[in-house]
């Protein structure tokens, strides 16, 4: 399969809507937490990892969409 210019505007597109959404899941997060939500420690440490993970994931959908944006150039 060769990467077309649509493939890497949709892995850039995923990418940054996962960013997006889930920057927003971290500051409410935070603030959920600042105001001193009482909740299990499991809880906050299991969405901070669920955060971490796919922003990891969105970093390397990004790199990928980049380099075959790039790849792709007329």
């Amino acid at each position: 399969m060769t990467f077309q210019r649509r493939h890497a505007v949709l892995l850039l597109a995923v990418a940054a809507w996962t960013v997006l959404s889930f920057g927003n899941f971290a500051v409410t997060l935070y603030d959920a937490w600042s105001a001193g939500e009482d909740r299990a420690t499991s809880y906050w440490v299991a969405h901070t990892v669920l955060i971490v993970v796919n922003m990891v994931i969105a970093v390397l959908l990004g790199s990928l969409g980049w380099r075959a944006w790039r790849a792709t150039r007329r």
